[in-house]
């Protein structure tokens, strides 16, 4: 379990960047005051320079294969964004159905703070992937 001490959408503290998942690369979500915390460990650092330029980013829970996951596309305007997809354990929480639209913030976290901060959209969907522009749902 992954320990996460907030300061409202900071981290002020996490045991992440010394545990097992982040040294075999897992990405892990965390959410907190009206923002979804991306942390990226080290080896995963590349993924700031393909997500940079993004306009914003939709989370899409779906079930691929039958196992509830999320979708983080950085929607770029692109006919080839950068998406990433993360299972229901690499996150602390998860949003409700209730929640979807894009009243928060997606900030990209590093051992190092915060890097980039998008816009964020957050949409329950039936299968992934799920590459549909945001406007369709």
């Amino acid at each position: 379990m992954i320990s996460v001490v907030n300061e409202g959408q900071a981290i002020k503290h996490t045991d992440y960047w010394q545990s097992e998942q982040a040294r075999v690369g897992y990405l892990f979500l965390s959410w907190n005051a009206g923002a979804a915390r991306l942390l990226v460990p080290d080896a995963s650092e590349a993924l700031l320079k393909e997500v940079r330029g993004s306009q914003y980013v939709i989370i899409s829970k779906g079930e691929p294969e039958g196992r509830a996951a999320l979708e983080l596309l950085f929607e770029d305007g692109s006919d080839t964004p950068f998406v990433v997809h993360i299972l229901l354990e690499q996150s602390d929480r998860l949003q409700t159905e209730a929640e979807q639209g894009g009243d928060f913030v997606v900030r990209v976290w590093t051992r190092g703070g915060s890097q980039l901060q998008y816009p964020g959209k957050y949409r329950v969907v039936g299968t992934l992937p799920d590459f549909s522009p945001w406007q369709a749902h």
